[in-house]
């Protein structure tokens, strides 16, 4: 992988992957905006796409073959730790709209892995929550996300996979994460 300062490269398009992009995409975005702050642009293009190839591979890998998606997995590891909850409250904490929540929960009820019921406080409010068999296929599958888990930490020795994790809460405790975590 070429690094700052190394001498620009012009692949033919062919060429590209989806890592080798991100030596393209700041080789010709420096040189065509000089303002440009390399290090940001390279920070976020980098942590991006190791994201959503973590995503993709938990996803593809342990999710999909049960029949569920990565959203939905983030739907059933919010109430596997909270126990009923509001759905707008599942959305917060998942990361997610209500909408998307909502079209979510429509799947995991049907499928027999999520109960919905009106909250007693609110009938407006709905309540979410594990059934039996959703606790205990979300517990089966979260073994094999964790074994993935583990082989995408294994690129890392102890020290680096502290240091790294240390700096990601950095990151998500600066005020720009803060107020983007506000909108959610």
């Amino acid at each position: 992988m070429q690094r700052m300062g190394s001498p620009s490269v012009e692949p033919d398009d062919e060429d590209l992957s989806y890592w080798s992009f991100v030596d393209v995409a700041m080789d010709r975005t420096v040189r065509a905006l000089p303002g440009v702050d390399a290090a940001a642009m390279r920070l976020v293009l980098s942590l991006h796409r190791a994201a959503t190839s973590l995503a993709y591979d938990l996803e593809s890998a342990v999710h999909r073959p049960r029949g569920w998606s990565w959203p939905g997995f983030r739907v059933l590891f919010v109430l596997f730790l909270t126990g009923p909850i509001e759905a707008k409250r599942v959305a917060q904490l998942s990361g997610m709209s209500r909408a998307a929540v909502s079209a979510l929960v429509n799947t995991l009820v049907r499928d027999g892995l999520v109960s919905r019921r009106p909250a007693e406080h609110d009938r407006r409010a709905v309540l979410l929550a594990l059934t039996d068999e959703g606790e205990r296929q979300f517990t089966d599958a979260f073994a094999a996300h964790n074994r993935r888990e583990q082989s995408w930490a294994a690129a890392l020795d102890p020290a680096e996979l502290a240091t790294l994790t240390a700096l990601l809460e950095k990151l998500m405790a600066s005020p720009a994460a803060l107020a983007a975590n506000r909108r959610f």
